[in-house]
């Protein structure tokens, strides 16, 4: 009877292992479909982001478009930031100064530029996140721009040296930026 109880054993067994080899199979497939699923689903979130992102780009676009573009004879000569009469950007490591000069409320010419409405009140400097760029360039009043579609941009004039690679790069960034955008960039030099 021991030599009976041995091969049914055996059958047992390799039954037994048959079972497991199919189920781990079976449990391997499901793992790499799960894995297919979320690939492909990540693929299609990846595509409506892009879409996504594209659209607003080009509806930011769209809207910056409705500023003329710029008369470069209007600020050719115009060589101290205090005297620039668009929006300047100082690109620091974080963030970004951006001053810009409302335009006078008064429409009268009476007055103008005297004591009683003098033009350093209209100045306004604000700090944002390079990210909000776009959104701040677009929420600018038409009368902001005085000189058309064109931004002055220049580093940070006090700049840690330890920061200055990644001043530099930030300033790229921006610049690229507004080019995307579809405005013009004047680059300024350190001072």
């Amino acid at each position: 009877m021991v030599r009976n109880r041995s091969p049914l054993r055996g059958l047992l067994s390799l039954t037994l292992l048959l079972f497991v080899a199919l189920f781990a199979c079976h449990k391997e497939e499901q793992a790499v479909v799960g894995v297919a699923r979320t690939a492909v689903t990540a693929e299609q979130q990846a595509a409506a982001a892009a879409k996504a992102s594209e659209s607003k780009k080009e509806t930011q676009r769209a809207q910056l478009a409705q500023i003329p573009l710029p008369t470069k004879s209007m600020y050719v000569d115009v060589h101290e930031p205090g005297a620039w009469r668009n929006p300047f950007l100082s690109v620091d490591a974080d963030n970004i100064g951006l001053r810009i000069t409302l335009p006078d409320a008064n429409t009268s010419p009476v007055g103008q530029g005297s004591m009683l409405r003098p033009e350093g009140a209209r100045r306004q400097q604000l700090q944002i996140r390079p990210a909000d760029l776009p959104e701040a360039l677009i929420a600018l009043p038409a009368g902001a721009w005085h000189y058309g579609r064109v931004v002055a941009v220049a580093e940070s004039p006090n700049p840690n040296k330890t920061d200055r690679p990644r001043l530099r790069r930030n300033v790229e960034a921006v610049m690229q930026q507004l080019y995307d955008l579809g405005v013009v960039v004047d680059e300024w030099p350190t001072r």
